[in-house]
């Protein structure tokens, strides 16, 4: 199975309740300890890992570290879905409240940079820029509730 993981792709072959990931050449063994209730323990090549999981059944947001991501399937074709544009937009990944806005608009950001914090089930996510870019519009601020899918950044390119 191929997923679409930010800009990269991970090819994931199961074994049992294991897999082998590969991405960019590099392989490492992904063991699922436990996976209950939206939470996967996992030992990804000898290491603990907690992740958070949430879907809307097309796509998955996963927290590992305060940070999100979202997998996609991918068909080998650039993603495109629900009616976000993925290179420009960043949308919630569940609902809760906005803890900081780090950036203004107009403002240049480096890929992984934090724009913002989102609380949410008493964790704090971090939505980071998945590229380098200039932020084009807030669409949040602080202590604004936001729903799942909410756009909270449209992203340019430089």
């Amino acid at each position: 199975m191929k997923i679409a993981f930010d800009q990269s792709t991970i090819d994931l072959t199961p074994n049992g309740r294991n897999y082998k990931a590969v991405s960019d050449g590099k392989t490492v063994d992904v063991e699922v300890i436990r996976a209950e209730n939206g939470k996967l323990d996992l030992l990804i090549d000898g290491k603990h890992i907690t992740a958070y999981i949430s879907s809307d059944g097309a796509k998955r947001w996963v927290t590992v570290n305060g940070q999100t991501f979202v997998l996609t399937k991918s068909s080998g074709t650039k993603r495109s879905g629900a009616g976000h544009d993925y290179a420009s937009e960043l949308a919630a990944p569940m609902p809760g409240q906005i803890r900081s806005v780090n950036v203004s608009e107009g403002e240049a950001v480096s890929k992984g940079q934090t724009l913002l914090v989102l609380e949410a089930m008493k964790m704090e996510i971090r939505i980071q820029a998945p590229r380098d870019g200039n932020v084009k519009e807030l669409m949040v601020k602080v202590g604004q509730t936001v729903e799942r899918e909410q756009i909270l950044v449209k992203m340019e390119e430089q």
